[in-house]
């Protein structure tokens, strides 16, 4: 009995499926992706001098707490704070102080005068008014301050957390350093 040959010829190369197409076009986005991602860009800001300290005011108002210095004073014990802007996480940056804010109230007179007096339902209620005073790392743009890769501006909506609150607030002023 003679053998039989093949009637494929063997080949010496390998020819590229559509899944080994596939694998390659994912890794080289991953690739993409670590080389330009968020925090290798601010290590090259940071390497090259562009990042700046950043101090960032944050005002909480009207925040449901049953214990609203108690929070405070833990805020300022922690030392950090996570923040969020536009829910993109930007990581922690240092509480440099957290300043209570007293709400007032305002009422006009028969006479036309205004009276203003703090608002005594303000320690009844167990609500917070704070002003955050964060630190951290940011760049000057064309377009305000680039701050954890978001253009933050006063006004933005921001989300700051700690060991044991989650609150929103508003951001009510932006200092750059050197000036």
């Amino acid at each position: 009995m003679a053998a039989q040959s093949d009637p494929t010829p063997a080949r010496d190369g390998r020819s590229w499926s559509l899944v080994d197409l596939g694998a390659a076009a994912a890794v080289g986005l991953a690739l993409a992706g670590v080389i330009w991602s968020p925090k290798l860009s601010g290590a090259v800001a940071s390497a090259t001098g562009a990042l700046i300290p950043v101090t960032v005011l944050v005002d909480v108002r009207g925040v449901a707490v049953a214990d609203p210095a108690g929070l405070i004073q833990a805020a300022q014990k922690e030392g950090k704070v996570a923040i969020v802007i536009r829910n993109q996480p930007h990581g922690s940056v240092a509480v440099k102080q957290v300043l209570p804010l007293q709400r007032k109230l305002v009422a006009v007179q028969p006479n036309g005068s205004v009276v203003s007096a703090v608002d005594p339902n303000q320690a009844t209620l167990g609500t917070l008014d704070a002003r955050f005073v964060l630190q951290g790392q940011g760049r000057r743009s064309g377009g305000g301050v680039v701050f954890g890769n978001q253009n933050l501006k006063i006004g933005a909506p921001v989300e700051i957390e700690g060991e044991q609150y989650r609150i929103g607030g508003t951001v009510s002023g932006l200092q750059l350093g050197g000036q």
